[in-house]
């Protein structure tokens, strides 16, 4: 009896775990990585020092895809397509308050900061 092969379905997030783990292994000094999801489909993505600075270069890219697309090659992922930002954190964590003022820092979070 033949056995069937099922062909694997490789979804956008699992595609950008794999990019979150490769920035974070080329960025020793990195704490996280920011991502930036955008309406096209598109994801920006760098590595983020404890100090809030880069850690990384940007890495553009479209899941399953051979580069951006078109848009993107026009105006570099512009900020009013953006549909989602985070931080994906290394472990251990910074604590609550570095994580919000790296993220205040990154992505302009417009959340009130305690002081």
């Amino acid at each position: 009896m033949a056995a069937t092969k099922k062909k694997t379905q490789r979804s956008p997030e699992q595609g950008e775990k794999a990019m979150i783990a490769g920035i974070l292994e080329g960025s020793p000094e990195a704490v996280g990585v920011a991502v930036i999801r955008l309406s096209c489909g598109c994801r920006k993505m760098a590595a983020v020092s404890l100090a809030g600075e880069p850690a990384s270069k940007i890495i553009m890219y479209r899941d399953q895809a051979e580069s951006v697309c078109a848009q993107c090659k026009q105006d570099n992922g512009d900020y009013m397509r953006v549909t989602e930002q985070f931080i994906s954190w290394k472990e251990p964590e910074p604590d609550e308050k570095t994580r919000r003022t790296i993220s205040a820092k990154v992505l302009g979070t417009t959340e009130d900061l305690p002081n």
